[in-house]
């Protein structure tokens, strides 16, 4: 009787306690014996970043050690796209034994990134306030499938608020863009490092990051094909995944007084053709469009959002409109207020119940993506929804400026009293210079 329980997303929630957990992905492959970053081996370099960020960890931070392409030397693919080992598991910190299983790495194999980061995303677990993994690694992966970013994008669509930066050690633009769209998808990020103190500190954010939890936790939402079935939320952050033209829906129940204010950001993991945009638009149950926001980009952003915002102003309107469109019908049918069923229409009625019964609005968000037929169309590209229900911003009650035929009044009068007082200082000027 009382309808669907509306979703919530609270952000009043506590940050939770439990210790952060941050594995390590270093890429051991044969090409970090390259002596190209201040004159020493990627690998030396690696591993001293590696002890430096390991002496200054926060106590409270579970560290694991995950290496790629470490042990087979071999020209065998299928071996070495198995090369994968955790050599720390993930727990308290113990920066002797993470040292030591640091210092025994040579470069060696083939780098199979996807795998590892799959495997150590299973090493973390689906438990913790904050899981990140921290890829490390100076080239591509040489061993699809699994394709990296696919792997992200998995991950990502199980909801478990698992993220992934990555660090390209001298990094050229292919292995740029595979990390770039790796930590993409999760919602991490991604930065370049060709030097030691670049590549310690860069390490370091990140870790000391993980200790930080967000302190709003979007809820995971599955929207609909329309409004009929669609989740009703609450005011909060909610998280979603939506495919390249699809329309996801969900329900807002607007209270009398109150404004909805709505934004939607779509993360774009992958590849798509120039010129895309996305729409966030309000509609009745219906489908009378209420309000819309739009946005467009031409291919260079990582995000693209769009919001929009819709007043009991408005739903007063048309709650009037309705009372004032339902008099005329009666009185066009010549019945003292009664419609052609013979009912009788109060119109102070219709608006008096339209302010006092809540209005459910649908919220639509849709998108004009498009790519070529090799992009991965599923799953769908990481969707944020916001969403704010707060006091109505009233118009003042009483006409002021810039309101209707009061100002073009004031301004006419303005006009007149400056054409006249420019007309007398004009007047006094020209008498004074004839007798001058």
């Amino acid at each position: 009787m009382l309808g669907a329980v509306p979703a919530f997303a609270d952000e009043t929630e506590p940050v939770e306690t439990d210790p952060p957990r941050v594995e390590l992905v270093l890429d051991v492959s044969g090409s970090m014996a390259a002596d190209d970053i201040d004159g020493e081996t990627r690998m030396a370099v690696a591993k001293r970043a590696f002890n430096t960020v390991v002496d200054g960890l926060p106590e409270t931070t579970e560290l694991g050690i995950r290496v790629l392409g470490a042990t087979y030397g071999g020209k065998n693919k299928k071996t070495g796209c198995q090369d994968t080992q955790q050599i720390v598991q993930v727990g308290p910190v113990n920066a002797v034994q993470a040292k030591n299983a640091i210092a025994t790495l040579k470069p060696t194999g083939f780098t199979p990134i996807g795998l590892a980061i799959k495997e150590a995303a299973a090493d973390l677990g689906d438990a913790g306030s904050a899981r990140r993994i921290v890829l490390i690694t100076d080239g591509e992966d040489t061993c699809t499938p699994p394709d990296p970013c696919d792997v992200a994008r998995d991950l990502a669509a199980q909801g478990t608020h698992l993220v992934i930066d990555t660090l390209g050690l001298t990094p050229d633009e292919k292995t740029r863009k595979q990390l770039v769209c790796i930590s993409t998808a999760t919602g991490g990020t991604y930065a370049a490092a060709t030097s030691e103190e670049e590549l310690t500190d860069r390490v370091q954010q990140l870790v000391d990051r993980a200790a930080t939890p967000p302190p709003v936790q979007p809820a995971t939402v599955t929207g609909t094909e329309d409004c009929t079935n669609a989740p009703l939320l609450a005011a909060g952050v909610y998280t979603d995944r939506e495919k390249i033209g699809e329309h996801r829906y969900y329900r807002v129940s607007v209270e009398p007084g109150q404004e909805l204010r709505a934004s939607v950001s779509i993360s774009l993991d992958r590849e798509l053709n120039r010129d895309y945009g996305v729409l966030l638009k309000a509609a009745t149950a219906s489908g009378r469009e209420l309000v819309r926001g739009v946005d467009a980009g031409s291919g260079r952003a990582d995000v693209i959002s769009a919001g929009l915002r819709w007043s009991a102003d408005e739903q007063k309107a048309d709650a009037e409109a309705s009372a004032e469109a339902a008099e005329d019908a009666a009185d066009d049918a010549d019945s003292d207020d009664t419609d052609s069923t013979g009912t009788t229409v109060d119109a102070d009625q219709v608006e008096a119940d339209a302010e006092e019964t809540s209005t459910e609005v649908c919220l639509i968000v849709s998108n004009s993506f498009a790519s070529d037929a090799t992009a991965a169309s599923a799953p769908g590209m990481p969707v944020e929804l916001s969403v704010d229900l707060v006091d109505a911003s009233q118009a003042p009650d009483a006409p002021g400026l810039g309101r209707g035929f009061l100002f073009l009044f004031v301004l006419a009068i303005a006009g007149l009293v400056a054409g006249v007082l420019a007309g007398w200082i004009t007047r006094y000027w020209v008498a004074t210079w004839r007798e001058n």
